[in-house]
């Protein structure tokens, strides 16, 4: 089997002015790289999860930022400024849930902002390095993640994970993934299970494909069969990545981890969501606040079945996503350490630390 780590999620090919990445509505049938060179090729592969996952999806919406104030025409500097915000703004509609796509439209305008008195050619410049920067810090976070997470751990232990916060949610390494697979490279000689995640199977299609082709010992399960891989005590520790931390330590991930957690609780498993702070939002103060994305009911009803699975005309109701509340989170493992309860706390210990690196 072909390791999908042979290739990076997320990147830029300046030379043909294209965002390329995988195309992860294939997997695991079909490894296909896209070179993506319009605004509307890149808002559709966010919107329909050609790319996903909250840092790749981050790193996507960098370059594409950048591919856009590329193509700007503009004789002053407010010309450019006002065609730059209508792209990012743009770009920033493909999807509610993921505070990376803002956050990295908000990174990429800052350095506009603070360029105003040099040329549109120069700004074109420095958001050409700011989008590789943050490229080459994405898989830099991720490692520092695997490390932080390790520590959590010990050699043979079961781990189940929800959803895919792998190495295709990420430039490289993953989220939730990260403590794995630097375990692996230890010899560490974990068992991981990969929950199926329904509707739209980013654990069967993604998470089991790419640990399972790096030599991982990895059992692919349905979601309604957590319980019983819990009660049976081959789970030791459940890691998941998220879209959003809320200020409080409420997370925001694949809809079915707040059932997963309220699991880890029952059986005394510790419940670590791994999220680098580019993904923790002080600014939204509870779970409650978060927007959560509505998806058309069809995925439920007619996704990956020859014929259709459920009666015409019945309602349907698809979020995307669900809140973790924080008090069935045992740590939230970042870049800069690990945080515990109280989180509105440890959370803000986190922030200081980066901003005294």
């Amino acid at each position: 089997m072909e390791s999908i780590l042979n290739y990076d999620t997320v990147t830029l090919d300046d030379a043909n002015s294209a965002l390329v990445i995988i195309d992860q509505t294939l997997l695991p049938g079909e490894i296909k790289m896209l070179h993506l060179t319009k605004q509307q090729e890149i808002w559709e592969a966010i919107q329909v999860l050609r790319v996903r996952g909250a840092p790749a999806i981050g790193v996507a919406a960098a370059i594409g930022i950048y591919l856009a104030a590329k193509e700007i025409q503009a004789d002053t500097y407010e010309t450019f400024y006002q065609q730059f915000r209508a792209a990012s703004d743009y770009l920033n509609s493909a999807r509610p849930t993921a505070v990376n796509l803002s956050w990295a439209l908000k990174r990429m305008e800052k350095v506009v902002l603070e360029n105003k008195a040099r040329s549109v050619a120069e700004i074109q410049s420095k958001l050409r390095c700011e989008c590789e920067t943050i490229w080459a810090e994405d898989i830099d976070v991720c490692r520092r993640l695997g490390e932080n997470g390790l520590t959590l751990v010990k050699p043979g232990d079961g781990l189940l994970t929800h959803c895919n916060a792998g190495h295709l949610a990420t430039v490289r390494y993953g989220t939730a993934t990260a403590p794995i697979y630097l375990g692996h490279e230890k010899g560490y000689h974990f068992r991981v299970f990969c929950d199926e995640t329904r509707p739209l199977l980013q654990g069967a299609r993604l998470t089991s494909f790419e640990l399972s082709s790096t030599g991982i010992d990895t059992t692919l399960i349905c979601d309604n069969m957590a319980a019983s891989v819990m009660k049976k005590g081959l789970v030791q520790a459940v890691f998941v990545g998220c879209d959003r931390v809320a200020a409080n330590g409420d997370a925001a991930n694949k809809i079915g981890t707040l059932g997963v957690a309220v699991l880890a609780k029952r059986y005394g498993i510790p419940f670590y969501v791994v999220a680098p702070s580019s993904t923790i939002d002080m600014e939204t103060a509870t779970g409650d606040e978060i927007v959560i994305e509505e998806r058309d009911g069809e995925e439920i009803c007619e996704m990956w079945y020859k014929k259709r699975m459920a009666p015409e005309g019945v309602k349907t109701w698809n979020p995307s996503f669900d809140v973790t509340d924080h008090d069935l989170i045992t740590a939230i493992v970042t870049e800069w350490g690990i945080a515990h309860a109280p989180y509105k706390e440890s959370l803000r210990d986190i922030f200081r630390k980066k901003e005294e690196a």
